[in-house]
């Protein structure tokens, strides 16, 4: 059993984590064996972010005044957290992943940029592509119309070289 001590020091810093963080997914992680839990820590470091197993009751008291007080109230069972600063699809793509190897883990709840999201929501979210994907499609888009305005400027010129170099062979023109 726990000191009062170390239980405070617990709270103070899951309290700092949570109220520096924008993107959290509480889960549940019951009949997890220690491979399985190694391998969904690896993945959620792979994907950026942390992972944290909390108990209910703390987890509530050190989130009151942040963001993720709404979804951190009230939590029943076995609980974790993934948190990052970073992309939260690249996070909730990880997460999902391992869900679907693992049945046994399951989402709660989550926060996506400070906003609190339900479970279909965090399998919307896993479904989206990466931030550098749509940042790529979307310079692709402000790229297109500058490329077909180079490409119809140097059209008029090629055509007029064309036409100028079938006179010339057809003697219509003299050099």
């Amino acid at each position: 059993m726990k000191k009062k001590e170390d239980k405070n020091k617990d709270v103070d810093s899951l309290r700092q984590d949570l109220a520096r963080l924008q993107n959290l997914f509480v889960t549940g992680y019951e009949k997890l064996k220690v491979g399985q839990d190694f391998e969904l820590r690896k993945a959620v470091r792979g994907a950026g972010g942390k992972y944290r197993v909390v108990k209910n009751n703390l987890a509530e008291i050190a989130a009151e005044g942040t963001a993720s007080e709404q979804v951190l109230k009230g939590l029943r069972g076995m609980t974790s957290m993934a948190y990052t600063s970073g992309d939260p699809v690249a996070l909730a793509k990880a997460l999902t992943a391992y869900a679907k190897a693992n049945p046994s883990f399951t989402f709660k709840a989550g926060i996506v940029e400070g906003r609190a999201i339900d479970v279909k929501a965090i399998n919307d979210l896993a479904s989206m592509p990466s931030k550098e994907v749509i940042f790529a499609k979307l310079l692709y888009m402000i790229n297109a119309p500058a490329q077909r305005l180079a490409t119809a400027i140097n059209a008029v010129g090629r055509n007029l070289a064309v036409v100028v170099d079938q006179g010339v062979k057809e003697n219509k023109f003299k050099q």
